[in-house]
């Protein structure tokens, strides 16, 4: 039998497609260059997106910055768009459609699916969405091809009213509302959240949800706030005030019954651990990098506080996430308002290097490839 070439998969297209594109390439430790690679091609099953807008995300500029990963790779993974491109037997989906991707899915199948850690499962771990070279998410390139198994359940079409920056954060606020349900917290609780970049923002908005008193943390006045916009007014100046005296105090000298640690830094793991009760939890939500760190073991021992972690999403939890995220467009849960900076592909390089390098005026950094027809 004849194997039917690109072409012919390609049996849907939108405007003629071409064959080259610029992407950011990555070509080894904080070396990014943007590049004119070929536009991948799609085959049965798959589509081909492309990009209108994506989120750079801390653990992109992790890879980038510690060669973690072999090169060359394209990066970027929070990711919203138009379908270009549709191969044979792609159901569900035409060209056209508003659609924001995963780059990876779980099988909801084996061990770890079933014990409702998603996250480590082997077919979570294989990336199935590319601009080129292996695949690694491709959002900082004009298109990406995504694979049959994403677009079985990671592709997700966006309603009319939604944008494509609200729709890019689907993917990071899966992954904080998934921490989020794992603290299992409740209405007369204390939070904290240390750290009020875009992340810790939305932990805080929805930690704020279950009805718990939340307490934000952070060195910058100016993160507090954007963090007021989204209803957070317990917030503690990191720069001036103890936060651990502060955590006690706010919960009657008890301490929070739960603190998240959404910033990077070992050293706020032993701030977590005080400002936390005895038999309270702190969980570790940007502790990415493997590294050594220390703390008093009695603490977790008789003090019987709980250090859990939590990393990526949960598909379980989309239908939740959908709502929350596709409501919020019509809510004061406008995560556009948490974009300080938007870059076009072209300058891609600036836009790693300001998201790499945060300050009091940088919060959510977004890639975004000239798209005026979307």
């Amino acid at each position: 039998m004849a194997t039917a070439t690109t072409n012919d998969l390609r049996k849907r297209t939108s405007a003629p497609i071409p064959t080259t594109m610029r992407a950011a390439v990555y070509r080894g430790i904080n070396d990014v260059r943007v590049e004119t690679v070929p536009v991948p091609e799609i085959d049965r099953g798959e589509v081909l997106i492309r990009v209108h807008s994506c989120g750079v995300c801390g653990t992109d500029l992790k890879k980038i910055h510690t060669g973690s990963h072999s090169a060359p790779r394209i990066f970027g993974h929070e990711i919203s768009g138009v379908i270009a491109a549709a191969g044979v037997d792609v159901q569900g989906f035409r060209v056209g459609d508003r659609v924001m991707v995963f780059h990876h899915t779980p099988c909801g199948k084996c061990y770890y699916c079933r014990h409702k850690t998603p996250s480590q499962c082997n077919d979570y771990k294989r990336v199935g969405v590319t601009a080129g070279f292996e695949p690694s998410g491709g959002g900082f390139a004009e298109y990406v091809r995504v694979m049959p198994w994403i677009v079985g359940r990671g592709l997700i079409r966006l309603p009319d009213h939604v944008s494509f920056e609200q729709a890019a954060f689907v993917e990071p606020v899966n992954t904080v509302y998934k921490a989020i349900r794992n603290l299992a917290l409740e209405p007369d609780e204390t939070v904290l959240v240390i750290g009020q970049g875009p992340i810790g923002i939305v932990h805080a908005a929805l930690a704020a949800r279950t009805g718990a008193k939340v307490l934000t943390s952070d060195l910058y006045p100016e993160r507090h706030r954007i963090a007021a916009q989204y209803g957070l007014d317990h917030p503690i100046d990191a720069s001036k005030e103890d936060v651990v005296a502060v955590a006690h105090r706010e919960s009657e000298g008890r301490g929070a019954d739960a603190v998240i640690v959404a910033v990077g830094g070992n050293a706020l793991i032993k701030t977590a651990m005080d400002a936390a009760r005895p038999g309270g939890r702190v969980l570790l939500f940007a502790a990415t990098q493997h590294c050594e760190a220390t703390f008093d073991p009695a603490v977790v021992c008789m003090d019987e506080k709980t250090l859990m972690g939590s990393y990526s999403s949960s598909f379980d939890l989309q239908p939740e996430v959908e709502e929350i995220v596709f409501g919020g467009c019509r809510s004061h849960f406008d995560l556009t308002r948490l974009i300080s900076h938007r870059f076009a592909l072209e300058d891609a390089v600036e836009a790693i290097r300001v998201a790499s390098n945060p300050s009091a005026t940088s919060m959510k950094v977004f890639v975004q490839p000239d798209t005026p027809q979307l």
